[in-house]
Parts: structure tokens; C-alpha cells; sequence
């Protein structure tokens, strides 16, 4: 087998081991405590650096599916202004592997002071991010799937995890039912099927 397919084939097997390996790090207790407050939260917002800022706007975009006001603040937007789309009551979703991304931690200090919830998620429970807030989400990372072990690979396949998780436990604990949904996505082959509309 030649390099370039082992490689590709190794990155798929890192990522399926990891994945199945976190179900050992998974907290019950923690993951239903950030579903309440997302379930009860008016308003959602969520934050991150590089990869983890894509998956968190994906996250977003899942909570508006199930009609969770939701957006993606970027970490230097929420300290000049953006942060004042949070009020009291509601939640701020901070994302960060090793949570100490220097970025995300002044955003803390503004959600404390204005009553805003904060779910983390993070490799490290002894992380100031983790630390300082209402819940936190571990994630759990085996390796990255390239050579030096240092592209956001399998990190950021695991926030996503995670974030699809959060999502499939939230339209259980609000009963979310599929014809809002279709009301909302009304576009693709995905409207098209629960709309009953032929492409």
C-alpha cells in the first residue's frame, strides 16, 4: 500500500477509535446540565479560535434548526461590542481544547458580570476555562490524524461530536417536532421530502 492511501486510512481509523473512546470520558451529569441550560437559555451564543471557531458556528447553526436563537461571536468582535447580544439568562458556549486560548478567557470575565451561563469544552479540567465555568463538556482526543500530530483533525471531530450530541438530546428534551423544522428548511432535498414537494 502506498503512502499517501495508508495515510488517508490511518486517518480514518484514529478518528473512529477516538470517537469510541470518548464514551468514556462522557459525564452525564455535566451533559444534561448544559442541555437545560440550552434548553431554558432565551438567547445562545457560542465562541472559538481556528478549527474550533468553524465547528462552534456549525453548533449555532444546529441550535437555529431546532429554533434555539443562536450566533457565532468571534472572540475579538466579543470584547469590542458583540457581547452585548447577551443578557442575562442566557448562554455562552466557549470552545477550547486545551482551554487556555488567551482570546476566550476575557470573554469570561464579561459573562460573569452580566449573569451569562457558560458551557465549555475542553480537554482540560484544570484549564481556567473549565474552571470558570457552570458546566463543562469534556472532550477527549487520542491524537490528530496528521504525522506531527498537530492539525485540529480530530479535535475538531470530536467538538462536532459533541455539538451533535448537545443537538440530539435537545430535540428530546423539548419535544421538537419535525414539522417546525420543515417550516424552517424549506430549501434542498431535505425540504423537499418533508415538505412533500417534488425536485
Amino acid at each position: 500500500m502506498n503512502s499517501i492511501i495508508e495515510a488517508a486510512r490511518e486517518a480514518f481509523l484514529i478518528q473512529a477509535h477516538c470517537l469510541k473512546a470518548s464514551l468514556e470520558y462522557f459525564d452525564e451529569a455535566a451533559f444534561e446540565r448544559a442541555v437545560e441550560l440550552l434548553a431554558t437559555a432565551p438567547k445562545i451564543a457560542a465562541s472559538g479560535c481556528g478549527h474550533t471557531g468553524i465547528a462552534c458556528q456549525h453548533f449555532v447553526h444546529l441550535m437555529c434548526c431546532i429554533e434555539r436563537p443562536a450566533r457565532f461571536i468571534s472572540p475579538s468582535e466579543a470584547v469590542h461590542g458583540a457581547s452585548g447580544y447577551l443578557q442575562k439568562g442566557d448562554v455562552m458556549l466557549l470552545a477550547s481544547r486545551g482551554g487556555k486560548t488567551s482570546e476566550l478567557l476575557p470573554i469570561l470575565d464579561i459573562c460573569r458580570s452580566k449573569g451569562v451561563a457558560v458551557i465549555s469544552l475542553t480537554e482540560n479540567l484544570e484549564s481556567p476555562l473549565a474552571k470558570a465555568s457552570d458546566t463543562v463538556l469534556k472532550i477527549h482526543v487520542t491524537r490528530e490524524t496528521d504525522r506531527n500530530n498537530c492539525q485540529g483533525t480530530t479535535s475538531n471531530t470530536m467538538i462536532n461530536a459533541t455539538f451533535d450530541a448537545l443537538q440530539a438530546a435537545l430535540i428530546e428534551k423539548i419535544d421538537f417536532q419535525v414539522e417546525k423544522f420543515a417550516v424552517v428548511h424549506p430549501g434542498g432535498a431535505v425540504g423537499a421530502r418533508l415538505n412533500n414537494v417534488q425536485l
